[in-house]
């Protein structure tokens, strides 16, 4: 029996999990579930796969559901104590994070010490130390699968290539971005509502995420996670835009070879992929036609139009705290956004300004502490950035 437990279990990937555990049928079960408020839904799951394990993330809601946790149901603590319990549970096997932010860090490192098997949604604690938790991973002989598709397009194409010998086998990484809602549209997008990032032409994901797709944050998010999980140089990875979002990514080796990896967009496959690694299993999602393939189209994306692709790139080559300010005060920055207090355009305003607060050289040695702190400090930052912006914006 393979016992997963799902951190988010309501969200996109979350709900996406459930199904694909309930595919797999006879020898798997959804041990656990967290989410962070959404009661209605984890009553819905718990009815529906039955876990040993629940946990609820915001204190007040946790209080009013406790009275009523079903029989047979072990209520865990509220916050990030109960993530962290759920993901050192000693009778899981495999831990799936999908919630979002920085708040997984904890909860992957705890995941990690127990020696489990990690299938990543939750691309965050990767770029705040990824290099670190790599290294902790080897230390407790963890394994982690990632589960956004592109990540794991590229995990499946270097298949066979041993850990610590990706550098010398890789020649360019190509991380293909559907481009967002945004990237055909001409003129400003100091004007675009919240309503409008949250509508993806492709994929259906939390706000946060479908916020970063939109800034393309989420492709240097992305790039690195990239670089810290495979120990590969920024400087390798190149940014693809691809409208049709069939090629998830693609691998050049030394050798002028180039292996891609090719879905229908439907994040069954990759979920699926993190969870049954080595093996793979029938999935849920539709199979790719290719005669129904009319084209398949790649550009460059642009940097000045989209300036927090290169925020990120900058972060990834200053290293040392500067990835995890970059993630905290984009944080800071998209929930202020999609809750009206700032603009679009100010997302890469707030970030650029806390990455200037960093300095040029990012200081002392990243330590998985460090990481912690830069997160907090960076969080400050970027509120005091974004209260100075909308000051000057209502004059």
């Amino acid at each position: 029996m393979k016992n997963v437990v799902i951190l988010g279990s309501t969200g996109s990937i979350g709900v996406n999990a459930v199904k694909a555990v309930k595919n797999l049928g006879k020898g798997w079960r959804v041990l656990g579930l967290t989410v962070n408020s959404s009661l209605k839904a984890l009553s819905l799951q718990i009815k529906a796969v039955k876990p040993a394990y629940v946990a609820v993330f915001d204190y007040a809601v946790w209080s009013e559901f406790r009275p009523s946790v079903p029989r047979g149901v072990k209520l865990l603590s509220p916050g990030v104590e109960g993530l962290v319990e759920m993901a050192s549970l000693k009778e899981a096997d495999i831990v799936l994070s999908a919630v979002t932010g920085a708040v997984g860090f904890s909860p992957l490192l705890a995941a990690i010490r127990a020696s489990k098997h990690i299938a990543l949604a939750n691309k965050e604690p990767m770029v705040m130390a990824g290099e670190l938790l790599m290294k902790e991973a080897q230390r407790w002989q963890a394994k982690i699968i990632p589960v956004d598709s592109e990540p794991s397009a590229i995990f499946q194409c270097l298949a066979g290539i041993k850990p610590g010998h990706y550098d010398a086998a890789v020649s360019r990484i190509f991380l293909t971005a559907s481009g967002g809602p945004f990237y055909t549209v001409k003129g400003s997008l100091s004007k675009v509502t919240p309503a409008q990032a949250l509508k993806h032409p492709r994929w259906t994901m939390g706000p946060k995420i479908t916020v970063d797709s939109s800034t393309l944050m989420n492709k240097g998010l992305e790039a690195i996670e990239i670089k810290n999980f495979f120990s590969l140089p920024v400087s390798k990875i190149e940014v693809l835009i691809h409208p049709q979002s069939v090629v998830h990514s693609g691998v050049e080796f030394r050798d002028g070879s180039v292996l891609a990896q090719l879905s229908v967009p439907d994040m069954a496959v990759p979920i699926q992929h993190a969870l049954t690694w080595p093996d793979r299993a029938p999935s849920l999602a539709s199979r790719l036609d290719f005669f129904k393939l009319s084209r398949l189209d790649f550009a460059r994306p642009d940097f000045r139009r989209f300036p927090c692709l290169e925020l990120a790139f900058d972060a990834a080559r200053r290293g040392g705290f500067c990835p995890a300010a970059l993630n905290a005060s984009n944080e800071v920055a998209v929930e202020r956004f999609i809750a009206g207090k700032l603009r679009f355009t100010d997302i890469p305003a707030v970030v650029e300004k806390v990455l200037a607060a960093c300095g040029r050289d990012p200081g002392s040695r990243l330590t998985l502490a460090g990481a912690v702190e830069a997160d907090s400090w960076a969080r400050q930052k970027a509120a005091d950035a974004a209260e100075v912006i909308t000051r000057r914006a209502k004059k």
